[in-house]
C-alpha cells in the first residue's frame, strides 16, 4: 500500500471518530456516559474477536508476554472514551475533535522529538511548531464561534 493510500485512510479513520464522537456523545446524554462507552468498547471487542479468529495470522509473541507498559494503550482508549463523550454534548464535536488532535498532535511531536516509547526520533522543527501554533488558533476561534451561538 502507498503512503498516499495510507494517509488516505488515516483521514478517513479520522473521519470516522467524529461521527462515533456524535453518535455516542448523543447516547451518552440518553442512557449515561458509562453505558455508552461500555457498549462501544463490548462491540468493539466483539467485532475485534471475530476479525482476529478469521483473519489474523499467528503471532509468534502473544499478550501476555510483551512487556507490560504496552498493554496501557487499552487504559488510553478507554480515558479518551469517557472524555469524549461527555465532552461533546457540551461542546460540539468539531471543538471537541479539534481539542483532541491538538493534545495528539502536541503529544506526538514530543514522541517524535524524543523517540519515546521505541519510536524513532524525529526532531522538532520550526514548520511543525507554526502548525502546532496554527492549530491551537484554529481551536480557539472555533471554541468563541461556538459561544457566540450561545
Amino acid at each position: 500500500m502507498n503512503v498516499m493510500m495510507l494517509l488516505g485512510l488515516v483521514i478517513a479513520a479520522g473521519a470516522v471518530l467524529s461521527v462515533q464522537a456524535a453518535i455516542n456523545g448523543r447516547l451518552g446524554q440518553t442512557v449515561g456516559v458509562l453505558r455508552s462507552s461500555l457498549l462501544t468498547f463490548a462491540v468493539g471487542a466483539l467485532v475485534t474477536a471475530l476479525l482476529i479468529f478469521f483473519f489474523e495470522p499467528a503471532q509468534a509473541v502473544s499478550l501476555l508476554d510483551v512487556p507490560k507498559w504496552q498493554l496501557t494503550g487499552a487504559l488510553f482508549g478507554v480515558v479518551y472514551m469517557l472524555v469524549m463523550v461527555g465532552a461533546v454534548p457540551v461542546v460540539g464535536t468539531a471543538v471537541a475533535t479539534v481539542a483532541v488532535i491538538v493534545g495528539q498532535l502536541g503529544m506526538g511531536m514530543l514522541i517524535d522529538n524524543f523517540g519515546w516509547l521505541g519510536n524513532p526520533a524525529i526532531e522538532l522543527s520550526g514548520s511543525r511548531i507554526v502548525a502546532m501554533a496554527c492549530l491551537a488558533l484554529a481551536l480557539v476561534f472555533m471554541y468563541r464561534s461556538n459561544t457566540r451561538a450561545d
